[in-house]
Parts: structure tokens; C-alpha cells; sequence
């Protein structure tokens, strides 16, 4: 057991990121949220108060509304809105909507968000009694009430889009427990607790314990630490929570720690795993409990700026391009049978599995064909690749050489599946036949409809080389190499080379 004297040097690391992390922009796209829903209830708040007011004073136009807008922003009045606007943004917090397992927009957020701006306007009655000429009435309030509910479920709604990763607000996010002892139970029963609907406990991983251990613990240990590679590469696991004591099991932790990265799973280890005193450290929260995370992939808020810019670009590639659409489609389906679109099970990220959607370049039954085509797989390594495949039809050449047949995975972006950037999205088959859990690490992004892989020869390329231009593009993503990869997609499309 190593001495616990100095850190490794990237657990020193770690703190610096973490440090950065908690400042200005590397602020953390949870946390960017978290202060996004906050700026906007204030600015909600404002904003139902001033439109509620107009619309039930359009009547008095132009004279009692436009006195109040030229003469009545006194000092008294926009103390007043200060003081309601902290109000307001307490009344949510009261009602836990800055909460992690309430960000997505569901049922129980739409619920709590209706009991918030419902005392929130109980509180807009000091508008009542301080307004002259009966200019804020209780019908007022009651506009105020509706305004601020479309106001509140919408700016939840766009936030919500702009920070989906993946399948992550439709399933909640499978943890696993590194550890057995009285810290890793209650850091369960915390999770599995009826208010952390966005995580799901998949089980234990640790070494033989005591006869006295807990028989919940007993029931859900999946395996030792030796084994936490393999069980890592055998589930779909979002995180891994480190609740070991580090005194006694430092090296089993930073073993841990290794294993995590070299799969590209995000760990998190609690807080006060190094001194009590990091417990109240806050570098962020689950469930009640201080953590640090180390993320095998930069999590900042550029990562919302790449979510605005996946959004638009689907929307307006649908936009622009729907009339080549509507000739794919129509190609297709006059030359061949079966149906236009082909959906077929894919792994995103943290290998959650979507169905892709591609214009059908193959006969119907391509799939149920492709084993007997196994022997004259040209690919080395997992993928399958067939340079002069005979399940492609005349047109689905065509849409493969020019790349019309990703047009629907605009679709995928639109849903939060994939991002105009990234590693390539896998079939289950290609994945199934990993060899290593070092390959593992693609997965710790969303997969793009373009990447590396793309402006680097495409289909032509070995395995070797692909994953090499995943992890290149992993490890030193930024906004300006996407933008660099989507300018270069263009000519690379145009010309076809690579495709296959």
C-alpha cells in the first residue's frame, strides 16, 4: 500500500482542473444551467409583472399605461420589483426546481413549476396594495400568473435543449459504487431514495467484506476491484462513485481512477475522501453529498454553445435541404421495395444505444444478409466494411458517394442523439467486438454525423487510425476544431473519396 505522503501528480491535476472548473467559463454545463434557470426566473419575474400590467391596462392606452411607463419608475417601484424578483427566484427554490433531478422538463418539474409561480403570484399581491388609481388589480395578478407560466415552462423548455447530452433526459444516470462500507450504503440508499429519479444504482464493486455486511450490499456486489474493467465494459455506466476510505485503500483508488479513464467513464469520489473538511467544499452536489468529478472529457459551458449550434445547423440543414429530401426519398422508393428511411440500433454516448436514421441505400433484408457476407468483410479490426457490397441498390450508391443518405441523422441531432461533430455512431455488432476497454473512451461523447474520421478519408481508412482520430478529436476538442471539421466536410462530401 503506497504511503499517503505526496499525491500523484494527476491528482494534483485534477485539483488545478477542478479550480478552473469552478470559475468563469469552466464553469460546468450543470452548474451553467443551474445559473441560467436562476437569471431567467429573475428576468421571467420582471417581465410577467411589466406584461401582465400592459395587457390589462391596453384599455388606457395611451395614457394611463404610458404615465406609468414615463413617470411611475420611481425609486419605490423598482425597489419593490428588486425585492419580488428575490422573491420570486426563493419561491423556486423553495419548491426544489434548481434541484438536479428537477432540471429536465417532466411531469414533477411541470407540477412544481405550477405550485412556484402559483405562491409567486400570491406574492405579486404587494403590487395590489401598493399601486395607485387601482392600476395593478387582482385580475392583474391572475394575468401575471399565466404569463409566468408559459414564460417559466418555455425558458425551461429551450435550456433543458441546449444542455441535453444524449439519452440522458430520457433514462435516468446508471452509477456504479465503488466501495461497501457505511459511506457507500448511505450514498445508496440517498440514490435509490424516491427523490433522485435521475440516477439509477446498478451495484457495488469491491473486495470481499466482513460477514457483517449489509445484505443489500451483498445482493447488488457485481464483482471486486480487480474486475472493474470488465464490468465497466459488460454496462452502460454513466459514473462511478468512489466512496473508499483513502487511508487504508489509496492505491485501490487511484487504480480506480485509471481504470475509469482509460474507458472513458466519468468518476466521481466524495469530497471528503482526502479531509473531513472537503465535505463542505461544495466543488458539487448528489444528492446531499459533496463530490469531485473527474470527467474524461472537457465539461464546460462551450458544450451548451455546441448544443445551440447542433440545434441550429439541423434546423436550418432540414430547412434548406428538404428538397433534396424529397428526391431521396422519392428515388427510393420508385426503385426499390421496403422503406424510405432505414433505422438501425446504434451506440451513443456512454453506449446508449438509439436507432440512427439513414436513407435506405440496401435492399430490404440487408441486415439478415450481412452474416453470409462475414468472410469477405474487407476491414481489419471490429467494423465491417464491403467495398463493392451486393445488398446496395443503383440509388443507394449514388446517396452513399455523395453522403445524401445522412441527411435524416439531422433528425438525430434535433433529438439530442448525436451532434454535427463527433466520433462515428456504431452498430451494436461493430461494438460487440471490441477487444480492448481502452476503446471504450469514444463513447464518453455524443457521435457526430461528421468528424476526423470524415475530412481524413473516410470509409478508406484503417480502424486503428479512426480511433485514433476519435481520441485526437476528444482530447482536444474545442468549438473552433468543429468548425474547422464542418468547413472541411463540405469539399471532402463533394469530391465522395472514401466512401463506401
Amino acid at each position: 500500500m503506497q504511503a499517503s505522503g505526496k499525491f500523484p501528480k494527476h491528482f494534483l491535476a485534477y485539483e488545478r482542473d477542478l479550480a478552473t472548473t469552478l470559475s468563469g467559463i469552466g464553469a460546468s454545463a450543470s452548474q451553467f444551467l443551474t445559473l441560467s434557470n436562476k437569471v431567467a426566473d429573475v428576468a421571467i419575474a420582471i417581465l410577467s409583472v411589466l406584461g401582465a400590467f400592459i395587457l390589462t391596462n391596453l384599455a388606457a392606452l395611451p395614457g394611463q399605461v404610458a404615465g406609468f411607463l414615463a413617470l411611475r419608475i420611481s425609486v419605490k417601484n423598482l425597489l419593490l420589483l428588486i425585492i419580488f424578483s428575490f422573491l420570486w427566484s426563493s419561491t423556486c427554490r423553495l419548491f426544489g426546481l434548481y434541484r438536479n433531478q428537477n432540471r429536465n422538463l417532466g411531469f414533477e418539474t411541470i407540477l412544481r413549476l405550477l405550485a412556484a409561480t402559483l405562491t409567486g403570484s400570491l406574492l405579486a399581491l404587494i403590487f395590489v396594495v401598493t399601486s395607485r388609481a387601482g392600476a395593478f388589480r387582482l385580475d392583474t395578478v391572475l394575468v401575471f400568473w399565466a404569463i409566468s407560466i408559459i414564460l417559466s415552462i418555455s425558458a425551461r423548455g429551450l435550456l433543458n435543449a441546449l444542455t441535453v447530452s444524449g439519452n440522458s433526459g430520457k433514462h435516468p444516470r446508471q452509477v456504479l459504487i465503488v466501495g461497501s462500507g457505511a459511506r457507500a450504503l448511505h450514498l445508496y440508499h440517498e440514490l435509490s431514495g424516491g427523490s433522485a429519479t435521475d440516477y439509477r444504482v446498478l451495484g457495488f464493486v469491491d473486495n470481499a467484506g466482513p460477514p457483517s455486511q449489509s445484505i443489500q450490499v451483498k445482493e447488488r456486489m457485481l464483482g471486486e476491484l480487480a474486475e472493474l474493467e470488465s464490468i465497466l465494459v459488460n454496462n452502460v455506466v454513466d459514473e462511478v462513485l468512489i466512496t473508499l476510505p483513502v487511508k487504508s485503500f489509496y492505491t485501490d483508488i487511484d487504480n480506480a481512477i485509471r481504470v475509469c479513464e482509460r474507458v472513458g467513464v466519468e468518476s466521481k469520489y466524495l469530497s471528503d475522501i482526502f479531509a473531513p473538511s472537503y465535505a463542505t467544499s461544495g466543488y458539487e452536489h448528489l444528492e446531499g453529498f459533496a463530490v469531485t468529478s473527474l470527467k474524461p472529457v472537457v465539461d464546460d459551458v462551450r458544450f451548451v454553445f455546441k448544443r445551440a449550434i447542433d440545434l441550429i445547423g439541423a434546423v436550418l440543414g432540414i430547412v434548406l435541404l428538404s428538397p433534396l429530401f424529397v428526391i431521396s426519398a422519392v428515388a427510393i422508393k420508385l426503385t426499390s421495395d421496403g422503406p424510405v428511411i432505414f433505422k438501425q440500433e446504434r451506440h451513443g454516448r456512454n453506449r446508449r444505444r438509439f436507432k440512427m436514421y439513414k436513407f435506405r441505400t440496401m435492399v430490404q433484408n440487408a441486415e439478415a444478409l450481412q452474416p453470409s457476407l462475414e468472410p469477405q468483410n474487407e476491414a481489419v479490426g471490429p467494423v465491417f466494411k464491403i467495398r463493392d457490397d451486393p445488398r446496395v441498390t443503383r440509388v443507394g450508391a449514388i446517396l452513399r458517394r455523395t453522403s445524401l443518405d445522412e441527411l435524416p441523422q439531422l433528425v438525430n441531432v434535433l433529438k439530442g442523439e448525436m451532434s454535427l461533430v463527433g466520433p462515428r455512431p456504431l452498430p451494436t455488432r461493430d461494438v460487440s467486438r471490441f477487444e480492448g476497454g481502452w476503446l471504450l473512451r469514444r463513447f464518453c461523447v455524443l457521435p457526430g454525423m461528421t468528424g476526423l474520421w470524415q475530412i481524413s478519408g473516410r470509409s478508406a481508412i484503417r480502424f486503428e487510425d479512426w480511433v485514433q482520430h476519435d481520441f485526437h478529436y476528444i482530447d482536444g476538442w474545442s468549438l473552433k476544431l468543429d468548425l474547422k471539421i464542418l468547413l472541411k466536410t463540405v469539399p471532402v462530401v463533394w469530391k465522395g473519396g472514401g466512401a463506401v
